[in-house]
């Protein structure tokens, strides 16, 4: 690709479409300059390195471990392989925007340095409203791992708190931003173990009984993993171990402490629709996850049925779904009632980020205040640093569909917010417009979908209002010069893209980051830079959990989890027989430019 700079060969990438990946990512979202010393994973632990002069291109210590130093990879044969510390990932130099010039690494001076995650889907894997059994019709439809989404959580913590430096500037991390599908099934325990995860505080992971598992790990069904069984289920017969004690120690109480910097939350729409896509507030729904039945496995033709409409998007009321549940209403199992589980309204997870007991290293909200209460609105701005303002945007449907889009009042609200900003800009029409009282600060956006996964589709629960797809969201973001990037999530990989103007100024980046949950399980540390020279870098470092690699079946401890999350992630079906080159473990981590980068923009 013209305008990359890499030191190693670039693989193929066999899956070229934004659109095609997030349908694949879709299948797992419904049921995350190499330095020549390589640090033990997960310890934190950097080598010495020199201090960098002005925030230059060297490395500042300490910093953390990144995968500029080391990844994971897969080691062995078999049907399950375990996890090391492979080769650290290089940097490429991404000059399609704007040319890299000499000797910038001696002249810039750091603007802001921050920590994307995304994708977390903090999970109660007993929800009784969980479709773990769609997994008849794609394997991919439920995770072997999820249980130990919260310890696999609380490790990334820990290593975001390790982060006390930027790897080429230097400057610690200011905050946090977690662009969305913070919980998976929207429901308000999912929300308060995500808040405590954030903020700090002790999580039990388990609902209904307080005293055992009620899921489908132990159902007796070989359609899923049994850890604790000698079932022959079609998990172990393609490789994963038994682990006898898994089951309890996955709802044994887990500690975090909390990130040290401030966290903002952008909405997802798992955040705002129960399972990401199924109808809110619906009152048949709402009283089946509290109750007492579930269904563990329903008839192929069901499957089939709901998983036509969860593509087609034409089921807003969940019509097909509530149909399934009352035609296998006698075939459900017993599970303790829990009213902990009950859904989540956009007023309550407001009302969640406000409340003082979750306030962490703050801010007080994390983005939203009072004033959001009224109107329920989940979009706003806050400062990055001097001169570097973000914006949090909301581009969840609040109707059954996992798509994106903005209504016309948040669009009008983001062009009124950008013009604010922005001391020149450009009209729909092209003509210059020039606001001498604006700071005309640089500027980072940040929401949960991706541009391919937006859409123009009507929103039924805003019938009154036309919707906006990604590529109206380009086209308004190209009006204003000092737009650097798009940061976002949803589709489960790495991608990296540029959306270039005829008027180089006029152009920026589209940063999309993978998710916690599903390999490779990442996390962004950016850092913004000016390189005085007419031209700012955003450097893109990916970063892991702070476990060691391999999981160790007889660690049943919070590490010894967190390991077995991200190693089970790592052995889903389909991913683990392809690394490490091609298919579709390529398309979620992405190409090398799409991993550890330097992003060059014109400055305006």
């Amino acid at each position: 690709m013209a305008g990359i700079e890499t030191t190693t060969h670039r693989r193929s990438f066999l899956l070229s479409s934004g659109a095609a990946l997030a349908g694949t990512a879709a299948a797992f979202a419904l049921p995350s300059q190499r330095h020549s010393a390589t640090p033990r994973p997960g310890t934190g632990q950097a080598p010495a390195v020199a201090r960098a002069s002005r925030g230059g291109g060297r490395r500042a210590a300490p910093y953390g471990v990144t995968t500029l130093d080391t990844t994971a990879r897969l080691t062995g044969r078999g049907g399950y392989r375990h996890l090391t510390a492979g080769p650290g990932w290089p940097l490429v130099v991404r000059g399609e925007l704007a040319a890299a010039g000499g000797g910038r690494q001696d002249r810039r001076t750091a603007l802001a340095c921050f920590v994307q995650v995304t994708d977390l889907h903090v999970c109660d894997v007993q929800s009784p409203l969980r479709t773990e059994y769609l997994r008849a019709g794609s394997a991919g439809s439920w995770r072997a791992h999820e249980a130990l989404s919260v310890a696999g959580a609380v490790s990334l913590v820990e290593q975001v708190n390790a982060l006390r430096g930027g790897p080429h500037t230097g400057r610690a991390p200011a905050f946090v931003m977690s662009t969305g599908d913070n919980i998976d099934n929207h429901s308000m325990v999912e929300l308060e173990w995500f808040l405590t995860l954030m903020s700090g505080g002790r999580i039990t992971p388990n609902t209904g009984d307080p005293t055992s598992y009620e899921g489908v790990q132990n159902s007796g069904l070989p359609l899923y993993w049994h850890p604790d069984a000698p079932l022959r289920d079609q998990d172990k017969k393609r490789g994963l171990p038994r682990i006898p004690g898994f089951l309890d120690a996955a709802i044994r109480p887990v500690t975090s402490p909390g990130l040290r910097i401030p966290w903002y939350s952008t909405p997802g729409n798992h955040d705002d629709l129960p399972g990401g896509c199924l109808a809110p507030n619906d009152p048949v729904l709402g009283d089946y996850i509290v109750g007492a039945r579930k269904l563990f496995s329903v008839p192929d033709a069901d499957v089939a049925a709901f998983n036509q409409v969860l593509n087609t998007g034409d089921d807003p009321k969940s019509t097909v779904l509530k149909e399934i549940l009352r035609r296998n209403a006698a075939g459900a199992r017993t599970v303790t009632a829990d009213e902990r589980r009950r859904l989540v309204t956009p007023h309550s997870y407001l009302r969640a980020h406000l409340d003082p007991a979750f306030a962490g290293a703050g801010p007080a909200g994390h983005g939203y205040t009072e004033n959001h209460l009224d109107s329920e609105r989940m979009y706003y701005t806050f400062p990055i640093a001097d001169g570097v303002l973000g914006i949090s945007i909301d581009t969840t449907y609040r109707s059954g569909h996992f798509e994106g889009s903005l209504g016309t009042e948040q669009l009008r609200w983001l062009e009124r917010t950008l013009a604010a900003h922005s001391a020149l800009y450009y009209d729909a029409d092209g003509r210059p417009v020039r606001n001498p009282a604006a700071d005309d600060a640089h500027v980072l956006v940040f929401s949960h979908h991706h541009s391919p996964s937006m859409t123009r589709r009507p929103d039924a629960a805003r019938t009154d209002e036309v919707r906006h797809d990604g590529a109206e969201v380009i086209a308004l973001l190209n009006r204003f010069p000092n737009v650097v990037a798009w940061l976002n999530g949803h589709s489960h990989i790495n991608r990296i893209t540029p959306h270039p103007h005829p008027t180089p100024a006029r152009s920026f980046w589209e940063v999309n980051t993978a998710s916690h949950v599903d390999y490779p399980q990442h996390a962004r540390l950016l850092e913004l830079v000016d390189n005085h020279d007419g031209t700012l870098s955003l450097f893109t470092t990916l970063v892991e959990a702070a476990a060691p690699y391999r999981g160790d079946f007889d660690d049943l401890s919070s590490v010894g989890l967190a390991s077995l999350y991200r190693e089970l992630s790592y052995n889903t079906p389909g991913l683990a027989t392809g690394l490490p080159s091609g298919g579709i473990h390529e398309a979620m981590a992405g190409r090398p430019a799409d991993r550890n980068t330097e992003l060059l923009v014109r400055r305006a």
